[in-house]
């Protein structure tokens, strides 16, 4: 199931600086961002192999997940948070802010075949 993780995050007066490396998963072998977003959902798949982490960089989203067992909503509302999506984990972008702008850094270049559009069946 999707996890989210606290990023290493260091503060002083100049600012914030957080560290991503060595902390996902996964070799990060795509880079791609969300931003500028209607009310429209984001997402909507799983995949086969591909993992995924997820950190809004400013402003708010929601990711919702579904693994076929366990079905979790997640808030990202602070950069230094990031959820890590699994291949098993259906996800659905939603409840972009105005300003929201989501980093999506992924384990494996995009492969069309990769995706799997269907939810899990409900009961």
């Amino acid at each position: 199931m999707a996890a989210l993780i606290e990023l290493p995050t260091f503060s002083d007066s100049r600012g914030k600086l957080t560290v991503i490396e060595k902390i996902l998963p996964f070799d990060i072998k795509r880079v791609y961002y969300i931003y500028d977003t209607d009310d429209k959902d984001r997402g909507g798949h799983r995949h086969k192999i591909t993992i995924q982490a997820l950190i809004c960089l400013k402003g708010s989203c929601t990711v919702s997940c579904d693994n076929s067992f366990i079905k979790e909503d997640y808030i990202l509302d602070n950069p230094n948070k990031s959820l890590i999506v699994y291949p098993e984990d259906y996800h659905v972008m939603s409840n972009f802010s105005p300003d929201a702008i989501l980093l999506v850094l992924a384990s494996e270049v995009f492969i069309e075949q990769d995706y799997i559009d269907k939810p899990y069946d409900t009961i």
